[in-house]
């Protein structure tokens, strides 16, 4: 499916280039080119790195390259694409599942709109669950949550987007195995919804779903999600975050009890200016039956994870300092010498540049 999807796009590509070169009339191309790199220096302040349980960032004491990123967008009227590469960290860990040319993909999609209120996507682009994105640039803190780190990464496969006017929005969609590009069972389908509710200009609810079975041992997974977003001012936002996952394994005789985590997360940010913004998340991550965070402790549990982090920018180039501090009801973070501890803490430094033309 992919493959097919690659040969489309890249023709459309070729020809909408050759068309846009031919009409002279054209004011303002339809192209957009993006180009971005980011890294980071961290210190866990045990010195052990086995403490970072979240994506992009498992490293301690010296610096390392997030991702460099190229991606070129076209938009017309009803058409429209996206082929959005990257390579580094966290690249690396969104496609996990992928060797080979398909590991640099991003994102690869293209879309047809034929009327305002309708939106047909198909291609690989980023999952519409959870309120954080791989890409730092769109991030208001640089490490990411628990509910990012082991929620889904991508999708494969159709959607369909219906807009009812300026106060709601519907998805609905049919995709590979979650994170798949090639899956190993290809007859496994993910199936995608979102709901989204515009209180006001700024306030707006988005509803999230997404169930599927894992192509590796055919357990069934299901994850509900709520995002609250709210603008209080032009200097103050409130955002909330959260979504439950469960786990149901296949066995002899079906399938077991579902089995779940789930996590809670505000995101509380003050931007007082366009070159400085400063912002607080706080995530209750709970993972009882060590489905993901937790499974290399002795006993599943709670880890409560506050992240403060300021931006200040310049230009095109963005620092970012970073203080996180991590406590849990289980001993599942570690000394130096690997003596097992119930909190940790580290400090981050991470900085990206990123343009547009």
């Amino acid at each position: 499916m992919l493959r097919k999807i690659s040969v489309i796009v890249l023709l459309f590509c070729l020809t909408t280039a050759v068309n846009a070169q031919e009409d002279s009339t054209r004011k303002k191309s339809k192209f957009k080119f993006t180009g971005a790199i980011d890294g980071y220096f961290r210190s866990d302040f045990k010195s052990n790195v086995s403490n970072n349980r979240t994506s992009f960032t498992n490293t301690t004491g010296k610096l390392a390259l997030g991702m460099v990123e190229a991606k070129l967008d076209y938009e017309d009227e009803k058409f429209g694409f996206t082929a959005d590469f990257a390579a580094g960290k966290r690249q690396r860990e969104f496609a996990y599942n992928d060797k080979g040319v398909l590991s640099y993909i991003k994102q690869l999609y293209a879309y047809y709109s034929p009327t305002d209120w309708l939106k047909l996507t198909a291609g690989t682009w980023g999952t519409h669950v959870g309120y954080e994105l791989m890409e730092p640039y769109v991030n208001k803190n640089y490490s990411m949550s628990y509910m990012f780190s082991y929620g889904p990464f991508l999708q494969t496969g159709v959607k369909a987007d219906f807009s009812f006017g300026k106060s709601s929005d519907f998805m609905i969609g049919v995709s590979n195995a979650t994170d798949y590009r090639d899956p190993p069972n290809p007859n496994k389908k993910s199936f995608l919804m979102q709901y989204s509710q515009y209180i006001t200009d700024d306030v707006s609810i988005l509803l999230n779903y997404i169930g599927n079975q894992r192509p590796t041992d055919l357990a069934k997974i299901r994850q509900f999600e709520v995002l609250f977003i709210y603008n209080i001012s032009d200097k103050f936002s409130a955002d909330l975050n959260a979504t439950v996952n469960t786990t149901k394994l296949k066995t002899e005789s079906g399938y077991g009890k579902a089995r779940a985590w789930s996590g809670i997360a505000t995101y509380l940010n003050y931007t007082p200016s366009t070159k400085f913004d400063l912002t607080l998340r706080t995530e209750v991550f709970n993972d009882k039956y060590q489905l993901s965070a937790l499974s290399t402790a002795a006993k599943g549990g709670t880890i409560l994870a506050n992240t403060l982090t300021a931006n200040f920018s310049f230009g095109n180039l963005s620092i970012i300092p970073e203080l996180r501090w991590e406590s849990a009801t289980n001993n599942v973070f570690y000394a130096k010498d690997e003596t097992p501890k119930g909190s940790s803490g580290s400090f981050l430094i991470g900085a990206f540049y990123k343009f547009s033309k």
